[in-house]
């Protein structure tokens, strides 16, 4: 007798040891669920690529030939000016505290921008030497589409996620 009550008391302690552990499985899977519909999905720059890519091959009818012989270029010219976009982007948090270091951030901005629509007419140029100039003309205007699309969908995203966690 003494053993059947020792084994219903162990029994009875290991059904509530699984059911806390699920209980608690159980909560972590929804916190963790509600914390990920709150949070923005990490951003992949080879996934962003990849879908710019194709979006640009698709909407400027590139051949596959057109498109390995189009891309190395692309590539290239959107390293340089990821460069001049981060150097922009530091200008963002900087707040020169006189009149000399602010007319001295605005000059540099106006020398990137310039930089930059330099860099796209250097490579726009090239660019029809690879292809014709209405694919070019179409290549450009695809990825202002996309990233306009881009900015949409982030957008929306924050629209319907207003209690987001920023990172």
């Amino acid at each position: 007798m003494k053993q059947d009550n020792n084994s219903k008391h162990i029994t009875r302690r290991l059904i509530l040891v699984i059911m806390a552990v699920i209980a608690m499985t159980m909560m972590g899977i929804s916190c963790h669920a509600e914390n990920s519909q709150r949070q923005r999905p990490p951003f992949d720059p080879k996934r962003f690529e990849a879908e710019l890519e194709q979006y640009i091959t698709i909407h400027a009818s590139l051949t596959p030939q057109e498109a390995s012989k189009f891309f190395p270029v692309y590539r290239q010219m959107m390293k340089k000016m990821r460069s001049c976009f981060e150097e922009m982007r530091r200008y963002h948090f900087v707040n020169p505290a006189d009149e000399k270091g602010c007319a001295e951030a605005i000059r540099r901005q106006d020398e990137l921008d310039i930089e930059m629509k330099q860099l796209q007419q250097e490579y726009h140029n090239r660019f029809m030497y690879i292809l014709p100039a209405s694919k070019v003309l179409k290549i450009i205007k695809a990825e202002e589409m996309f990233h306009r699309q881009a900015f949409k969908r982030a957008r929306q995203w924050h629209q319907n996620h207003p209690k987001h966690v920023k990172r």
